[in-house]
């Protein structure tokens, strides 16, 4: 049997789509400076760094935070958890040399909307002394003044 170029024609295309569609299906994961650009004047990040996902530390952050959704949405704080042993080349070298952690052990890093780092721990943090951080940025004193 033979091929006429028509339908090699439809042979190649319906490839193509397919290949579009399936790559259109999977999500394309960012790096940790292109979410911080991102959030660049939109949001703060409270970046959550630990080695593991079932690190300690990281487990009592989360169980910190848990409660206190509303508020940390109050302050357009968006919690983002990173992996450090799940991590790419390029974002292990952003925690290490951009962000200045250790890159093993759990670090607490707030951002701020202007992308400085706002405050470093390698402990938990409680809400109530992350909120005292936050409400006493200058950004921070404007959104209240407007609400």
């Amino acid at each position: 049997m033979r091929f006429t170029p028509l339908c090699w024609l439809l042979v190649v295309g319906g490839l193509l789509l397919a290949a579009t569609v399936q790559a259109q299906t999977k999500p394309a994961q960012r790096s940790l400076a292109a979410l911080l650009k991102a959030s660049r004047w939109q949001k703060r990040v409270l970046l959550l760094c630990a080695p593991t996902a079932t690190d300690a530390a990281l487990l009592r952050q989360r169980q910190l935070l848990a409660p206190a959704r509303p508020d940390l949405d109050a302050r357009d704080l968006l919690v983002h958890e990173v992996l450090l042993d799940n991590l790419s080349v390029a974002d292990k070298k952003y925690v290490t040399e951009t962000l200045r952690t250790s890159g093993t052990g759990f670090t607490v890093l707030l951002i701020g909307k202007d992308g400085g780092v706002k405050r470093r721990e390698t402990e938990p943090v409680t809400p109530g002394s992350l909120f005292k951080t936050i409400d006493v940025m200058p950004m921070r004193q404007q959104e209240m003044r407007k609400n």
